[in-house]
């Protein structure tokens, strides 16, 4: 992954995008102005539910120049 940027904010418009082959699930997202995906067969594909409509600190970066998610953490209050 490379150029991996760091932003604040809300997570917005979460959504399903089609399984992995294997079956894991992907997800679409928008944190701060910045659309991103999770990576294919990601554990992150499993918790970034849990983060849905709050305030987080994400790691963008690009991968085959997708947006791509490289961690997620709630935002410090």
């Amino acid at each position: 992954m490379k150029n991996i940027t760091r932003h604040v904010g809300t997570l917005e418009h979460l959504e399903r995008l089609p399984s992995s082959r294997n079956g894991n699930p992907r997800w679409q997202f928008y944190v701060a102005g910045f659309h991103a995906r999770t990576a294919v067969d990601s554990e992150l594909g499993y918790s970034i539910d849990n983060y849905r409509n709050q305030r987080v600190v994400v790691e963008i970066g690009t991968h085959y120049g997708v947006p791509t998610l490289h961690r997620i953490e709630r935002a410090p209050q």
